[in-house]
């Protein structure tokens, strides 16, 4: 029987390591990436730090590339590294997934990656991360909060929170929520500046805008699109929260943006008979990526642990209505 072609790498003598087991320098690289230190990843895999220098090193003497930057500090991988990271957790993942279900097992374990809006996830998802972790002993939470765009499978995200409409068509969405959006004022910019009393008026007023929406400066109402202006934007939902509650001017955003300052008269609800539709808000994950069972499960306690903030579901506004302290006057 013929032996092996040189340069096969399967049984290339040369490169043992690569030749033995792939999958243990995959694992050794992943969670080089996550810890940030060799020294950890030996900790853990119970063998030596110069045992994963050189298992990622190999690795990379295999891939043709360089992977990591190393420094005295930290670990952080170079732009090839991140897209091999993202496809080398989904191995994994699959790889465990797939022992998991021929063991019978379902208990979630594992590393889940999650981003999150940066208001939502302190107001609402930081507050239920013990709970979650409670619940699942076996899971790891990597929760990523920010405003920027991600994409999940460059950087190896599992499910993102994202607020407004699924675009791509790449990504499937679960619908957790329903952001009513609101125009918002603080009462002394009102005294000075007036309210508007239909969506054209606002023409006339500073209106904060907020810089990483989809449609730019112009804000959508149930019977017409108006293209508004005002002397400052910025890109946070809490900058835009900071600016109306200093009287900068007026804000249309989601009702769980304001709910505690409409509540305590902080603010005040404008032009309530002309809002928009609501904006979905909803968890999405690659549509062609293996959804580990700890995702799943960490889908479903959102979901229903979103199901019971009136502020994220349809009604929202009438039901504040009903319970602030100081009504507007029309």
């Amino acid at each position: 029987m013929a032996g092996p072609r040189a340069g096969e790498t399967a049984l290339n003598p040369e490169r043992p390591e690569i030749a033995l087991d792939r999958v243990a320098l995959m694992t050794s690289f992943v969670r080089a990436v996550e810890t940030g230190s060799f020294s950890a990843v030996a900790r853990e895999l119970r063998t030596s730090q110069p045992n994963i220098s050189r298992h990622i090193a190999s690795l990379e003497q295999h891939l043709g590339t360089r992977l990591l930057h190393r420094s005295t500090r930290k670990l952080t991988p170079t732009h090839e590294g991140e897209r091999y990271y993202a496809d080398a957790r989904r191995v994994l993942d699959a790889i465990a997934e797939a022992e998991s279900n021929v063991r019978g097992q379902e208990i979630p374990s594992g590393v889940l990656r999650v981003a999150c809006p940066t208001l939502l996830g302190r107001t609402y998802l930081l507050p239920r991360v013990k709970a979650f972790l409670d619940r699942y002993p076996e899971v790891e939470l990597d929760l990523q909060i920010g405003d920027r765009f991600i994409d999940l499978v460059e950087e190896g995200v599992d499910v993102a929170i994202r607020i407004g409409a699924l675009k791509d068509s790449a990504l499937k969405a679960r619908r957790i929520g329903t952001g009513e959006r609101v125009c918002v004022a603080a009462p002394d910019y009102v005294a000075r500046r007036g309210a508007p009393k239909v969506p054209t008026d606002l023409k006339k007023h500073d209106c904060v805008l907020y810089t990483l929406l989809s449609s730019g400066n112009v804000w959508s109402f149930k019977d017409r699109d108006v293209a508004v202006h005002g002397r400052f934007r910025v890109n946070t939902p809490d900058g835009i929260r900071s600016a109306i509650l200093d009287g900068l001017g007026i804000a249309y955003s989601p009702v769980w943006l304001f709910e505690d300052a409409l509540l305590d008269g902080r603010v005040q609800l404008l032009l309530e008979d002309h809002l928009g539709p609501p904006t979905p808000i909803q968890m999405i994950y690659p549509e062609r990526r293996l959804l580990p069972q700890r995702a799943k499960v960490f889908m479903d306690f959102v979901a229903e642990e979103f199901a019971h903030e009136p502020a994220l579901n349809e009604g929202a506004v009438a039901l504040l209505r009903s319970r602030w302290r100081h009504p507007i006057k029309r």
